[in-house]
Formats: structure tokens, C-alpha cells, sequence
């Protein structure tokens, strides 16, 4: 065979080569951009994990402004295959327009500190309002509770939720959503079970109402002191990881696969719960340091986007 016949043998048994396309220099970014929607778009295998948040300080701000990136971020989570859902100390009147900020739909809604659990009705639907029904409710009697407290704190403002949503107070406060509430005596607080006592006194420091509650003693209630002068009574051995039990267990979550985030006392028990079950619990970075120090992992403060970076590493 000659030399010639050989190497066209040969160039016959090679396969065929690439073709590589020249671009101009920009339309290179736009081939980069839509590279990276891509990988962004394109499913990820991890466990499903049950992302509670709480709301106030987590992923709204003083002024009910959203934390920087948390719509982008929750979204994320949702493609990523997780359910992110809400375990706030609000009622449910205060809770489902954050719902539509944040445009999800999750199955369960932790409210009241875990008192009430709602659930969805029928599957999501995109672009409008979803509809719960209040799925479980905790309730007490909260008459010795009030008048003890009355004693102490002769003009706090106070307001009851009762099980059926409807909510009783006793003077206008402005940080309150009173929404379909309504003004009574003091004396009708007391005159039927309640899922929740709210206690608020504005001339008192913080410090004031821990030391008042270590002095006077709560019993048959659970109790979480707020930042503010801000008193939340609960039923007794209810918190949020009570609710969030609930709904774990109702949505078949490993007990360790638990991602909760939140920035007050009354986030201490789901950040127990979680951690004692084997998930993670993550504090807000302005968040007082008892809590910090409960979470053991602790994020960027609420005004910078902290629920947004933890989101977006899962």
C-alpha cells in the first residue's frame, strides 16, 4: 500500500471532528447569561427539607417592608423541592397577606405560637388567594391568667384570640393588625377559652416584663417575653414546634430533614425541636443573644437579607 492509500485509510476510521461556533464579543455575555439560567432552572436531587420561618424580623422589617431577596430565595427553595412555610407568633389575619407577598401557597400555616394550625384547602392556585380552614386549635382559659396580670400591669393593653379567629382588645395599640377585631371591657376577655393572651404595656423596658413573669410566676400557660415590652401567653406546652410537629408529621418529613429560621424568644422551642431531632436551627443576626446562643448557627440580620443567603446555599 502506498503512503498516500494509507493515511486515507486511516483519516476513514476517524470519526467525525466537532464544529465550534465563533461568536462576536457580545453576544458572548448573552450565551454566558443563558448558560447560567439553565444550571439555575435545572433540577437538583436533595432531600425535601420542611423550611419554617417565622415573619416579624425573619422576612419582614420594622416598617413591613420585605427582607432584601427573600421572594427570589423562597422561590428557589420551592424549584428546589423543599416546602417553605410560615411559624409566626401572628394571627392568622396578620399572617396570609405575607403569604401573597411571598407568593406561596404551602399546605400548613403555623399561627398564634402554634395554638392554631391552619391548612390549605384544595391545591394551590396561582395568581390568586389560597383558602385555609383552621385544621387544629389549642385553646385555655385565660381568667386567672388576665386578672393576675391585671394586678401587675393595670394599664397594658390586652387582646385575646378566640378559636374561631374573632379577636377581643381592650385599647387601640399601633402595632396591632385590628382587622375585623374587636373593642370590649377587660372583663369580657376572660369569659370564654382563648387560643392566645396578648399583653402589651409600652411604658415598660423588656427586662421589666422578663423580670415581671419570673416574679409573679405563669402556670397552666406557655409564655414568650418580646422585644418590646410585648407579653404572648399561650396554652400550656404549646409553642410553634408543637404546631410544626403536627405538620411534619402530616407531610411524612424526616424529623431531621427541619430547617427552621426565626429572631425572638418565642422561636426557642422550634429551635429545641429542631435541633434536638437532628435539623438546623438558624437565628437572625439581630436577634438577642439568648436566642443566637439556642440556634448555634446565625445569619445575617433581617434588614440585610439573611433568610435570602440561607435559602439560596441549600
Amino acid at each position: 500500500m502506498t503512503p498516500a492509500a494509507a493515511d486515507s485509510s486511516a483519516e476513514a476510521r476517524l470519526p467525525d471532528t466537532g464544529e465550534i461556533d465563533l461568536v462576536e464579543r457580545d453576544d458572548a455575555a448573552d450565551v454566558v447569561e443563558e448558560l447560567a439560567r439553565d444550571t439555575s432552572a435545572a433540577p437538583t436531587v436533595v432531600a425535601r427539607l420542611l423550611i419554617a420561618l417565622d415573619i416579624d424580623g425573619t422576612v419582614i422589617l420594622e416598617d413591613e417592608s420585605l427582607s432584601p431577596g427573600v421572594v427570589e430565595a423562597v422561590e428557589h427553595a420551592h424549584r428546589t423541592g423543599h416546602e417553605v412555610m410560615f411559624a409566626t407568633g401572628r394571627s392568622w389575619e396578620g399572617t396570609h397577606g405575607i403569604l401573597l407577598a411571598l407568593n406561596i401557597a404551602p399546605e400548613f400555616v403555623v399561627c398564634s405560637n402554634g395554638a392554631v394550625v391552619l391548612k390549605r384547602i384544595g391545591a394551590a392556585n396561582p395568581g390568586g388567594e389560597p383558602q385555609y380552614e383552621r385544621w387544629h386549635v389549642e385553646t385555655f382559659d385565660p381568667h386567672e391568667v388576665l386578672t393576675l396580670l391585671r394586678e401587675h400591669l393595670p394599664d397594658a393593653r390586652y387582646l385575646v384570640e378566640l378559636p374561631d379567629g374573632a379577636r377581643l382588645y381592650t385599647e387601640h395599640l399601633d402595632d396591632w393588625n385590628l382587622s375585623s377585631a374587636r373593642l370590649v371591657p377587660f372583663e369580657e376577655l376572660g369569659a370564654q377559652r382563648v387560643c392566645r393572651v396578648v399583653v402589651v404595656a409600652p411604658e415598660q423596658e423588656e427586662q421589666d416584663f422578663v423580670d415581671l413573669v419570673a416574679r409573679i410566676g405563669l402556670h397552666q400557660v406557655s409564655y414568650a417575653v418580646g422585644w418590646t415590652a410585648w407579653l404572648d401567653i399561650a396554652p400550656q406546652g404549646v409553642d410553634k414546634s408543637t404546631g410544626l410537629e403536627r405538620v411534619r408529621t402530616e407531610l411524612g418529613i424526616d424529623p431531621a430533614h427541619v430547617l427552621v429560621i426565626g429572631d425572638g424568644r418565642n422561636d426557642l422551642g422550634m429551635f429545641r425541636w429542631a435541633l434536638d431531632n437532628g435539623g438546623r436551627a438558624i437565628a437572625m443576626e439581630q436577634g438577642p443573644q439568648e436566642v443566637r446562643d439556642a440556634a448555634g448557627e446565625t445569619t445575617a440580620s433581617v434588614q440585610a437579607g439573611g433568610v435570602a443567603a440561607v435559602l439560596r446555599a441549600l
